[in-house]
């Protein structure tokens, strides 16, 4: 990887601005939740149009990720990045002035692709900025404002729908985005991949794939698992990532070698990551709808209830980066999963159709504590299990398999929660949201399982000598 001299301070800037950038990217997976019933008082449209403004931005997010890292790999990091933020502000503000729900659905569609391509490319010139010794305080910041923009999408959506309008959960991408393209030019240091030349075959084989796979996730709750066009999706997107897989054992530079999976700890965190997202987002996308539609409480006052889950990554995240750089990050990983794990059997086994809060308050802390634990060394460890020229795809890779999960999670627990319960009443919905928070539940812990899979590390100086902090931390399989 070519780069240029970093100047003292872009550490900073670089956290700060690729810190803002992920955290708006996060937000829109799930800041429309809330807002959709006002959504659709203003804009009209059936239940089906109201899921495509969450899952425009889904697919297209999960679709090109891998494509926007190995696009920045090869026409420069910085400027693909400030290509992404341009694209997603403007298709923000355009989504803010929809006229009607096709075009807001649109618009939330080319937002995907921007975030798509400034996602994988926020990491990487983070890791180009940042020195190795501080990289787990660094991600473990940058983790907390992501986990923290996760989780806190319902209570932001919820709270500018119901105090000033929906039109503002798009309205405030917008400075954000406007203030980050000056200072990614000024202040963020240009970088490439070590490739020459753009994977054509490889791009367009794992496009294809992922719009297949993720089409028919997001869509078969609502059409059926057995509908034409979700088994088509399915099917048509398993063999054309087959055919990815089988191009990156054979290519010459493929945009994402195979051999990368040999390792142990590659395997191991994006497995861990996959399985953490499904069971994460699936679980969020349902309870905030329980706080709101069986306990009765407003956006606002539901999002507010969930601080002890969102808002633990401010808290915790920067020292789990801190820990991991001092004892590695399998362990910090694995902890956070099963806590988060605990947190959502804790849920499944009190929730009822009137529970108090305060029985529910050990499930938020322990499932916040759990998160923030998870984002920052798992971020640490997707980097370090690669050579540096290949940081960039090993993080479009990962963001892509976090994505999937996301879809694959609300797919499959909407389906178990259709499937035992619904929305009748306040007993019908914790029916059927107990055996899927189970469900969420297992799969976490399958995911620290996972995390478990990741070989103990070793701190080695190029020539091979175990090192002071400054040393490179390669994780070996």
């Amino acid at each position: 990887m070519t780069q240029h001299t970093t100047p003292r301070g872009t550490a900073v800037w670089a956290l700060v601005i690729t810190g803002v950038a992920g955290f708006m990217a996060s937000l829109d997976n799930l800041v429309v939740t809330t807002a959709l019933p006002s959504i659709r008082k203003d804009l009209g449209g059936a239940l089906d149009d109201l899921e495509w403004t969450v899952s425009a931005y889904t697919l297209t997010f999960a679709v090109l990720l891998m494509t926007g890292a190995a696009l920045g790999d090869r026409f420069g990091r910085r400027r693909l990045f400030q290509i992404g933020t341009a694209v997603f502000t403007a298709a923000s503000a355009a989504a803010a002035m929809a006229p009607g729900i096709g075009t807001l659905i649109a618009a939330r569609a080319v937002q995907g692709a921007g975030a798509a391509v400034m996602m994988p490319l926020a990491l990487t010139l983070l890791t180009a900025a940042v020195p190795v010794a501080k990289r787990g305080m660094a991600y473990g910041i940058w983790g907390a404002v992501n986990g923290l923009a996760v989780a806190a999408g319902p209570l932001i959506g919820g709270s500018l729908t119901e105090h000033i309008s929906w039109h503002w959960i798009f309205w405030l991408n917008v400075p954000l985005g406007l203030a980050l393209l000056p200072l990614a030019r000024l202040r963020l240091t240009e970088s490439y991949g070590a490739g020459t030349r753009l994977d054509l075959t490889g791009t367009v084989l794992v496009s294809g794939g992922l719009f297949g796979i993720v089409y028919g996730l997001v869509r078969g709750p609502a059409d059926g698992w057995t509908s034409t066009l979700v088994l088509t999706g399915l099917f048509a997107g398993t063999a054309l990532l087959t055919a990815f897989v089988l191009h990156g054992t054979r290519a010459a530079n493929p945009m994402l070698p195979m051999r990368l999976f040999r390792s142990r700890a590659f395997s191991g965190i994006n497995a861990a990551s996959m399985l953490m997202f499904l069971g994460m987002f699936g679980s969020i996308f349902l309870l905030s709808q329980y706080m709101q539609g069986v306990l009765g409480y407003s956006p606002t006052q539901a999002g507010l209830r969930m601080l002890p889950w969102t808002g633990m990554p401010m808290l915790v995240a920067p020292l789990a980066g801190i820990l991991s750089d001092r004892i590695g990050g399998r362990p910090v990983v694995a902890t956070g999963l099963f806590l988060q794990a605990a947190g959502l059997g804790w849920f499944a086994a009190v929730i009822t159709a009137d529970a108090s809060y305060g029985i529910q308050l050990p499930g938020l802390i322990i499932s916040g504590i759990g998160m923030a634990l998870f984002f920052a060394p798992a971020s640490h460890l997707v980097m370090s299990s690669v050579r540096p020229a290949e940081v960039g795809i090993a993080s479009g890779a990962n963001n892509a398999l976090r994505e999937v999960g996301g879809a694959l999670g609300i797919a499959i627990m909407s389906s178990i929660f259709a499937a035992q319960g619904g929305y009748e009443s306040g007993q019908a919905f914790v029916d059927g949201l107990r055996p899927a928070l189970v469900t969420g539940a297992g799969v976490v812990a399958v995911a620290g399982g996972a995390a478990l899979l990741i070989p103990r590390r070793r701190v080695v100086e190029a020539g091979g000598a175990v090192s002071a902090p400054e040393a490179r931390e390669v994780v070996v399989g």
